[in-house]
Order: C-alpha cells, then sequence, then structure tokens
C-alpha cells in the first residue's frame, strides 16, 4: 500500500437548511451503534433527509452489508469515503493511505478482506454513486462536507495539527465551514474567518477511556450556527461479540470496549497525551467573519 492521497471533487448542493442537521461518519459495520444513531435522530426529531454522512459506512466491524444497507434504506445525504470507492472499484485495500508493513496497514488488511467478500454487487455500485462531497448554507454560514479534506479523500488530520495544515485546505474551497471525518476523532477548530469540524465516528470510540461514539447537530440561531459534539452511548457488547466471533482483528475489539485505539502510536502527540482523558465538548457558535487568531476550540477535552 502506498501513502498516496486520492483526490475527488463531485459535489451535491443541498441549498439553504433552516432547520437542525445531524452530521455523522466512521459507522464502520457496527450495526449496534448505527441503529443507536438512528433511534438518537428520531428522538431528536431530526429527520433522515436533515442527517448527513461523512463516509466509512463500511471498515472494522463486522456488519458492512448490513450496516450498507441500512444507510440505502434510511435515504439520507452521503458522500463516499475512501472504503466506499474501494468496494466499488473493486480494489485490493482500503486505500487509507497507510505505510505498508505497518500496524494499522495489516489490520486493515484483515477486516477489508472480510468486509469485500460480504457486500453484493449492487451495494458497490450505489456507494461507487455517491458524491464526493456534500455543501449547504445554514444562518448565512456556507458548508462543505468531504471525507478525509477538501483536497483529498484519505487525508487524516486529527486536530492538533499545525495551523497551516488546515489553512492549506481551507484556502481551496470558497466554503466558512468544512465538515471532515475519516480520523475518527471529534474536534472543531476556528481558524481566522472560517472553521473546521470534525464529528468524530459513530463505530469506534475516540480513545477516551470509554466505549462512547460521536456525531454532531448543527442548529441554526440568530447569529449563526451552533454546533454541537456529542456523545452516543450503545450497547456495544453484542458488536463486539460479532466481531470476535467473526475472527476480525481484536485490537478493535478492545478499542470498542473503551480501551486503546490500534493507530494510538501514529496519533499527534497531544492526542497521545490526552489518551483514556473523557471527552466533554461546550456547544460552540460559529459565524463567518470571527476573530482573526486561529485556535482550537473543544480539543481541550474535559476529564470527567
Amino acid at each position: 500500500m502506498t501513502a498516496n492521497r486520492i483526490i475527488m471533487t463531485d459535489t451535491r448542493d443541498l441549498g439553504h437548511i433552516d432547520t437542525p442537521v445531524l452530521v455523522f461518519g466512521g459507522v464502520y459495520s457496527n450495526r449496534e451503534a448505527f441503529e443507536a444513531l438512528i433511534a438518537e435522530a428520531e428522538r431528536l426529531a431530526i429527520p433522515p433527509q436533515r442527517m448527513i454522512h461523512t463516509g466509512d459506512i463500511i471498515a472494522y466491524g463486522a456488519d458492512p452489508q448490513a450496516c450498507a444497507q441500512m444507510l440505502c434504506d434510511l435515504g439520507c445525504p452521503a458522500i463516499k469515503g475512501n472504503v466506499e470507492q474501494q468496494l466499488a472499484d473493486g480494489a485490493l485495500d482500503c486505500g487509507c493511505g497507510f505505510e505498508e508493513g505497518t500496524g494499522c496497514d495489516l489490520l486493515s488488511a484483515r477486516w477489508y478482506a472480510y468486509a469485500s467478500t460480504r457486500v453484493d454487487q449492487d451495494l458497490c455500485a450505489w456507494m461507487g454513486a455517491m458524491p464526493d462531497h456534500i455543501r449547504f448554507e445554514m444562518a448565512g454560514v456556507s458548508i462543505r462536507v468531504v471525507h478525509g479534506a477538501p483536497s483529498s479523500v484519505n487525508r487524516f488530520l486529527y486536530g492538533p495539527e499545525p495551523d497551516a495544515d488546515f489553512l492549506g485546505e481551507l484556502e481551496t474551497v470558497s466554503e466558512d465551514l468544512v465538515i471532515g471525518g475519516h480520523s475518527g476523532f471529534p474536534f472543531f477548530r476556528k481558524l481566522g474567518g472560517q472553521g473546521w469540524l470534525n464529528t468524530g465516528a459513530v463505530g469506534i470510540p475516540a480513545d477516551d477511556g470509554t466505549p462512547r461514539t460521536w456525531y454532531a447537530v448543527l442548529t441554526p440561531q440568530p447569529e449563526g450556527v451552533k454546533i454541537e459534539l456529542e456523545a452516543l452511548a450503545y450497547d456495544h457488547a453484542p458488536a463486539i461479540a460479532k466481531l470476535r466471533a467473526e475472527g476480525l482483528p481484536e485490537p478493535y475489539a478492545i478499542a470498542m470496549e473503551g480501551g486503546p485505539v490500534p493507530n494510538r502510536d501514529t496519533l499527534p502527540a497531544a492526542l497521545q497525551a490526552r489518551a483514556g482523558q473523557e471527552l466533554s465538548f461546550a456547544p460552540v457558535p460559529f459565524e463567518t467573519g470571527g476573530a482573526a487568531a486561529s485556535k482550537i476550540q473543544g480539543m481541550s477535552a474535559v476529564p470527567t
């Protein structure tokens, strides 16, 4: 496998949205977590047409076919991540760009081989027809939804990277706010008048010592958009039991229990330092033309 980035550009425009939107990604073949997320959307009175998926419906878990079918049946706006694209293309790996021979490379080869033999061709074709990006406007804020980054579907941005890493990507788009997935870690950063939000992953925890997973809700306000990063508690035991019964890599089961994520040693130092500390995020108001000084908002997790 190589670390080359895969560039995607097809965009679906949802127009103006004036009601709350639930944004989620990284279901990772975890059916139980996905069912809990759908139930949470119903509790919040957010219909499927106001749910947006940021890609990677399939990965580590035991239910790739079921999760892909659930997303198809849900009918919410969705983009394809690197996994959807690779499965649609009949590729031999997940397209994450891990360095060959690394732990992540070897683990991903196992779950991808499992998933690629269990998702039917109709669903693969459906995933391949998804757009690469979604855009919409809310309360005067223009928003672009991507998988990894605007320039590349499989670029990992975890949150603590230098400002330049984000500014280089934000300069390539005209929108005020970029929402991404792929890395699986929830965070929000404000950089000048633009912002970057990662919703975290639904299918696996964010290395905070708990089995909770993550999604985001955007709500229009008179002054802009309120961003809320929310934890999702679900019955994780059945998902873990199925993963183990299918002989999928044990490090993913450990992570789903609240243990260390398999790629901890490859994460930025700031994430390695806060491993095992329970995350908590305050709502963040976002409007265009904010403070010029860039800063991380929400990355300073509150241990509880």
